[in-house]
């Protein structure tokens, strides 16, 4: 009788090397790790080894780079989802992609179980399994870090080198790091404590502020339909145009984000991001939209940017809710093309100019000048008539106020005449 297989998602970090050898162990199983590369660069090197030793008998690792920014994290930016106002959620956004990959890789191995290595506590277990769940119902989902007996990364850091296991992590530089092309997440240590400002050794990309150039440096995005396509003018396939504002954005350390944010398990969590190119990009095409964006789908569409993060956070990418809401992005971004010209320095993104075919903007207009076009004059009426309701509202309101006044002092000098007698 052959071994049940289980498909483990890999990062080559601490909690997922420890993991494949205590599945191997508990379960007695063939183990086949699944990475997918979405552009991380910590903990790749000598992947494949690294997996062998821990105990796997099969690896996967799977470019997902094109895919990833293409039709996960472009839609996002198209939607212009930010949890909480601030977090362009790249985490958030590879998970769905990395458990689809998992349950196509689950279909042609065989195997019944895929397991992850997500903590009880955090947002990724949710994503994984509600993602896993609508795809392969059948699929059965472990996640050990809720079950094994570590309590803590010191003591798996001790199994791992009692075992074998070749693991970056250490108990001096604790960090847990979830790294892909549209930014990192770093976790753990002294991050912990929301007084204590992020020790220098936790940011693994960007300048800090004090470091940057003193000098500005100026990056003209063009945008097709709401989808980066140009740097400077040069048309870039999607993963050179973000690894070059990765890199930019992080020389004038460009997207920092430190943040108290609401998990979705129900507590508060003090997290810090590293965004370079999504935090320009988001900037960038949000002046493009100011632009060329009719005023109600603007406000209205920022109603739905709330939503459609929300609904990317909280793990539910494959539902019928964020697929409704993505044909209304889509149909919203049919005339968000055009360019707009930033500013970068020292931490500060500002926008510099912009111009599109679809621009809403009419000089002449806005103009306060001999040549402005405006009807002056028809702001008479339309104020009357925009104010109507209100006017008419406080009038009633006023009669009304006055007739009970006028009855409660007819009331009381009743009342004083009948004691006078």
């Amino acid at each position: 009788m052959s071994k049940q297989k289980i498909v483990v998602a890999y990062s080559g970090g601490l909690d997922t090397s420890v993991m494949v050898h205590w599945l191997k162990n508990h379960y007695d199983a063939d183990i086949i790790t699944c990475t997918g590369n979405l552009g991380q660069t910590k903990e790749t090197a000598s992947l494949q080894e690294k997996a062998f030793a821990a105990g796997a008998s099969r690896i996967y690792y799977i470019d997902l780079r094109k895919e990833f920014l293409e039709q996960y994290a472009f839609p996002a930016l198209q939607a212009g989802a930010l949890y909480e106002e601030a977090y362009p959620m790249a985490t958030s956004i590879g998970r769905p992609l990395l458990a689809k990959t998992m349950v196509d890789i689950a279909r042609k191995e065989g195997a019944t179980m895929i397991a992850h290595g997500c903590t009880g506590k955090g947002n990724d277990q949710v994503r994984f399994e509600v993602s896993i769940g609508a795809l392969a119902p059948d699929i059965t989902v472990l996640a050990p870090l809720r079950t094994w007996e570590f309590k803590s990364r010191e003591e798996e850091i001790e199994y791992a080198a009692a075992n074998g296991i070749p693991v970056s992590a250490t108990v001096k530089s604790p960090y847990s790091i979830d790294e892909n092309l549209w930014g990192t997440s770093i976790e753990c240590g002294a991050l912990e404590d929301p007084m204590v400002e992020p020790p220098l050794d936790a940011f693994q990309s960007t300048s800090s502020p004090e470091s940057a150039p003193d000098e500005s440096e100026e990056v003209t995005i063009g945008f097709e339909k709401g989808i980066p396509v140009s740097i400077d003018g040069r048309e870039m396939e999607s993963i050179e145009l973000v690894e070059f504002l990765n890199a930019i954005g992080a020389r004038n350390a460009i997207g920092r984000i430190d943040l108290i944010e609401n998990r979705l398990v129900g507590i508060k969590s003090r997290e810090v991001y590293e965004a370079p190119a999504a935090t320009i990009l988001h900037f960038a095409h949000k002046e493009l939209e100011r632009l060329t964006l009719d005023k109600g789908v603007a406000h209205y569409k920022s109603i739905v940017a709330h939503e459609y993060a929300n609904l990317i956070y909280n793990g539910l990418w494959h539902s019928p809710l964020r697929e409704a809401l993505a044909a209304f992005v889509e149909k919203s971004q049919e005339r968000v093309s055009g360019i707009v010209k930033v500013r970068l320095y020292k931490g500060t993104v500002r926008i510099v100019a912009r111009s599109s075919a679809f621009s809403l903007y009419d000089p002449l207009l806005a103009t306060y000048t001999a040549e402005d076009q405006f009807d002056h004059k028809a702001s008479e009426g339309f104020i009357k008539i925009y104010g109507l309701p209100l006017k008419t509202y406080n009038r009633v309101l006023q009669k009304k106020n006055s007739t009970h006044k006028k009855n409660g002092q007819s009331q009381h000098q009743q009342q004083y005449a009948a004691v006078e007698q």
